[in-house]
């Protein structure tokens, strides 16, 4: 036979553009249009529509960046329009849409005149059906149309100015595009959808394959079946000649699809939050919508916080969501506030996301999440599995993994063992993107791609767009109909997350197991891009931390009203700004100056109420108290209470020295030299210095920080590759107050002045160094680097509820790839009987690298902290001005000198006038098991919850006493509910713990 593959195929994408698309509507009309544009913000729908609404040309210029304009559509279908058995009646309308990137462009959203939301309009889902505006065959409704400027730019990661209102300009953005009522040809539409399942699946088969050839053939003599002037009147011959390639049944052995309808809306990332409140409700108005007409449509909705929203600013839609959930066609998934950042979070406010975000859904649904969801975040702590388990959740879903630059995920279902030995049921769907169009080339790469086959038979597939939002339209499920059973093709099955969680446990229960952390090797700046927002962070966690515990102290001791609804607003409000892409600084500017007012209002708010709690625990006096919420004593005061704090004996001695100076307390001794470089630190206990010779502590150095993309996301190793150490100072100089000593430094770093400030305190076993720095770089990384004399094989990272150790040589394309790692608030190296640990107030970037000296043989491990990066895009002023950066370092420290030192760095001295101290609620007998946090029951009871870990990697005993009238104590879970803890035994009013290394355990005292 001759091969005329090609000429076939030519000639079908021809009759497809030019016969069948055309054909689809084959008769439209225009609609008369009126408009009236919001001033400013955009406001409610009863409140535009009361307006007074001008005249609007179709095809017009409209809306400057971030702008809304409001549009009224009305006029008459035309006679018998939509009279036939195959048509239907819709609206069209088109903005100015490109074709491509929905959810990244201008959006509408369609409303009733009553106020309610009908559905969206988007790029690739224009259409309103005429029944949907409930008006009998006259048209009359409204469309928000939201102008929001198309950041991505074709992903060149140019600078922009409209990312922020200010520099953002008032050009408008787009052009109106027709806005017509139209007769939908439903029998060529199917048509359509019949032709694109299987000229998909054609050019995935092999050409060898006969299938391949016996698609193309019946696609022919469709072809030859069908008139081209008479598109519609042979639709259903051209159906009939597609009927039997479409019949045939998949492979027996052929790779299943449970395919579940989502819409990854970012939180906050290229639009503010403000905007994605507007981008759920148009993408949940489509599902529910798409619901209504095919009832085995299921979609599965990953945040409480976007619900929440729902709730508050669209409750008639909230409502057909509530009955939808009730039928099992809109499925809460995650159990989580926000899809999380889950390297940066501490370990309570990770907790919290699973505590706020599984209790939303409980009260508001009734149903109750049991698989963690974050597709696309950056990367997965090892402490993870632990705390999915302690929500009560069993299962856990990722997809970022699959954009690793170096190695490949060995497996796409597995068990994931965390730093305790919790182990997680955890699926990598093999599609490799969260939102699929079900198209037959995503099929099959997910069928090819699935590295589990022999074991496992099935994956997930997340359909619908997603970032920008929009959701799944009906060209996707009339492609999950088309697959659910073809030759050729992977059998797609419509399910909810939980349907496939089930059935791929019960089919696969010898999992292979991944031990640790799941590092995405991408994103690696994200653990330092916008500095001021992980300061907001960091100073958010540790505030709440204060204020429940002085809160629950004050409402146990004296009586006063614990503020708990207050202490969930503000809790949500920073769980809400740790979505993956706030915390980690890879938004634009108007989202990071939002997070960073919002951070400061919880600051002003969080200090008011540890003030009015510190009076009511204190009572009124003159005498200063020291308020200790470390879990450690501090200056005298045990752990958790307040009280007079102790004075050191004896001041610093500071001497000068070859231009520097030398700081000693007795504890510690270190040399500055005359340049502000650190050239010895030593601890007298051990009598040795921490820094390797000839070389520095302290050192600044500027790197040039051009990754190839992804600019505030991105660090590329090449980065160490052009380095300036800053190794000369403008002035050094020494201050003396309160029996310290500190050392001023000032130097340059390139444009930007740096002001530091080494202190010592008395009696202190660290020392601490604030980085002052006037930001001015662009493209440019700072980092503040100590060369310590230790031969570390390995570092320790604090991260939730523990530590993660990771190798500190290159023997494996794993390790090489980890060049930039993620600390919270300390990291520590260090060889058998001397560690040194470094803390930070505000950082989460470090690096640490390796070399054996020459001279002497010894090893130098050298720690940095990653202080201020100066990306460009999309945030073209990112970090640009004023910041300060607090570091300590602890020379002859063990991993228990580290988590007390982390929690000293970030948890400032608190002194407080009153009249009498407190003693602490709750006392635990070793150090070694640390309480995270200390707060009144979520139920309103008053009972104490007091959540603790195992601190330090090894196994530890300890009794948990409370110091206040108990009924009983029981051990719970994140959401407060009994469970049996391994290694507690309940005592009346005590807790006896044996925990496994960083196990975590969460107890309730009852009242």
């Amino acid at each position: 036979m001759h091969d005329d593959r090609r000429l076939t195929e030519v000639r079908l994408d021809r009759f497809v553009r030019e016969r069948i698309i055309p054909d689809v509507y084959p008769r439209s009309a225009p609609l008369r249009l009126s408009s009236w544009d919001a001033p400013g913000e955009p406001v409610p729908a009863l409140e535009a529509m009361r307006q007074q609404f001008g005249p609007q040309e179709q095809g017009a210029l409209w809306g400057s960046p971030w702008s809304t304009k409001w549009l009224r559509v009305q006029g008459e279908v035309p006679d018998a329009w939509g009279a036939g058995p195959d048509t239907a009646v819709e609206i069209l309308v088109d903005l100015g849409f490109s074709a491509d990137l929905p959810g990244f462009q201008c959006e509408g959203t369609a409303w009733r005149a009553d106020g309610t939301v009908i559905k969206a309009i988007s790029p690739r889902n224009r259409y309103i059906p005429l029944k949907l505006l409930g008006s009998g065959m006259s048209v009359d409704f409204y469309v928000e149309a939201a102008a929001n400027p198309d950041l991505s730019q074709g992903w060149t990661f140019a600078a922009t100015p409209y990312g922020d209102k200010a520099t953002a300009g008032s050009e408008p953005q787009y052009r109106l595009g027709p806005i017509v009522v139209a007769e939908l040809n439903q029998a060529v539409w199917e048509l359509q959808q019949d032709i694109a399942a299987l000229s998909g699946l054609m050019h995935e088969l092999p050409l060898e394959l006969p299938r391949r050839h016996e698609i193309l053939r019946a696609l022919e003599r469709m072809l030859d079946v069908m008139d081209p002037d008479d598109v519609a009147g042979t639709a259903a011959a051209g159906r009939a000649a597609l009927a039997g390639v479409l019949g045939r049944p998949a492979y027996a052995s052929s790779h299943t699809l449970v395919a579940t309808g989502h819409a990854h809306i970012d939180s906050a990332w290229l639009w503010p939050v403000r905007e994605t409140i507007r981008k759920c409700a148009r993408t949940f108005s489509n599902v529910v919508a798409l619901m209504d007409e095919d009832p085995g449509f299921v979609f599965s909705c990953s945040s409480a916080q976007q619900l929440a929203w729902i709730k508050e600013y669209y409750p008639e839609l909230f409502g057909r969501i509530r009955e939808k959930v009730k039928t099992g066609q809109f499925v809460p998934v995650g159990g989580m506030w926000v899809e999380a950042d889950s390297n940066m979070p501490g370990g309570e406010a990770m907790a919290r996301q699973f505590l706020e975000g599984k209790s939303f859904f409980l009260a508001e649904f009734g149903v109750e999440c049991r698989e963690a969801w974050l597709p696309d975040t950056f990367g997965y702590s090892a402490a993870m599995p632990q705390i999915v388990k302690a929500a009560g959740s069993r299962w856990f879903l990722t997809q970022k993994i699959s954009w690793n630059q170096v190695n490949r995920m060995p497996h796409h279902t597995f068990n994931w063992e965390g730093i305790d030995g919790t182990r997680l049921f955890t699926h990598f769907p093999p599609v490799d993107t969260y939102s699929s169009e079900v198209s037959a080339r995503e099929l099959a790469h997910a069928e090819r791609n699935y590295r589990d086959h022999g074991r496992g038979t099935m994956s997930l597939l997340p359909f619908g767009y997603g970032d920008g939002g929009g959701g799944p339209t009906r060209e996707m499920l009339a492609a999950a109909r088309r697959t659910g059973d073809l030759e050729g093709s992977p059998r797609v099955r419509m399910g909810s997350a939980e349907d496939f969680f089930a059935a791929a446990e019960a089919e696969y229960p010898d999992l292979p197991v991944w031990v640790g952390e799941i590092y995405l090797e991408l994103h690696r700046g994200t653990y330092t891009s916008q500095a001021n927002t992980k300061r907001g962070n960091r100073r958010s966690e540790h505030l709440l931390r204060e204020a429940e515990l002085w809160c629950a102290t004050a409402a146990v001791r004296a009586g006063a009203e614990y503020p708990a609804a207050e202490l969930k607003r503000l809790w949500r409000l920073v769980l809400l700004q740790q979505f993956h892409d706030i915390l980690p600084g890879s938004s634009i500017a108007w989202v990071h100056q939002d997070a960073e007012r919002n951070y400061d209002a919880v600051a002003r708010r969080l200090e008011a109420v540890i003030a009015d709690a510190a009076a009511a625990v204190l009572g009124p006096g003159s005498q200063e108290f020291l308020l200790n919420a470390a879990p450690h004593p501090r200056d005298g005061v045990p752990a958790l209470a307040a009280g007079l704090p102790a004075r050191a004996e004896a001041d610093v001695r500071a001497d000068a020295a070859q231009g520097g100076y030398i700081l000693d307390n007795g504890v510690i001794r270190a040399v500055v030299n005359a340049d502000g470089l650190l050239v010895s630190l030593l601890d007298h206990a051990s009598g040795r210095d921490a820094i390797a010779p000839g070389e520095y502590g302290n050192l600044l150095e500027l790197h040039r920080d051009t990754p190839n993309e992804w600019d505030a996301w991105d660090i590329d190793a090449f980065y160490r590759r052009n380095v300036t150490p800053l190794t000369e100072a403008r002035s050094v100089a020494l201050e003396r107050s309160g029996g310290g000593a500190t050392v001023v430094v000032e130097r340059l770093a390139g444009a930007s002045a740096v002001t530091q400030r080494i202190r010592l305190e008395p009696g202190a076993a660290s020392l601490v160094i604030s980085t002052a720095v006037d930001w001015q770089e662009r493209e440019k990384l700072l980092k503040l680097g100590f060369a310590l004399d230790v031969r570390a094989d390995r570092s320790a990272s604090e991260t939730q509820f523990g530590h993660v150790f990771r190798p500190t040589h290159l023997n494996t394309s794993w390790e090489a790839a980890k060049f930039e790692i993620c600390a919270h608030r300390w990291i520590h190296v260090a060889e058998p009987g001397y560690g040194v640990a470094v803390a930070n107030d505000a950082s989460y970037g470090h690096d640490v690298t390796r070399h054996v000296r020459e001279t002497d043989g010894g090893t130098t491990t050298t720690v940095r902290v990653s202080l201020l990066r100066a990306p460009k895009f999309p945030d073209p002023d990112a970090d640009r001005g004023p910041h300060e950066l607090t570091v300590t370092v602890r020379p002859g420290a063990s991993v228990a000198d580290a988590v007390e030192e982390g929690y000293r760095t970030n948890l400032a001295p608190r002194v407080v006038t009153g009249g009498r101290g407190v003693e602490p609620l709750v006392t635990v007998s070793n150090a070694a098991v640390v309480v995270e946090a200390l707060k009144l029951a979520e139920d309103g009871s008053g009972d104490v919850i007091v959540r603790l870990y195992e601190s330090l990697g090894e196994r530890s005993a300890a009794t948990v006493a409370a110091n206040f009238g108990t009924s009983a104590a029981e051990a719970v879970d994140l959401l407060e509910r009994p469970v049996e803890a391994p290694g507690a035994t309940i005592r009346h009013g005590a807790v006896d713990l044996v925990l496994r290394p960083f196990q975590l355990v969460t107890v309730r005292f009852r009242r």
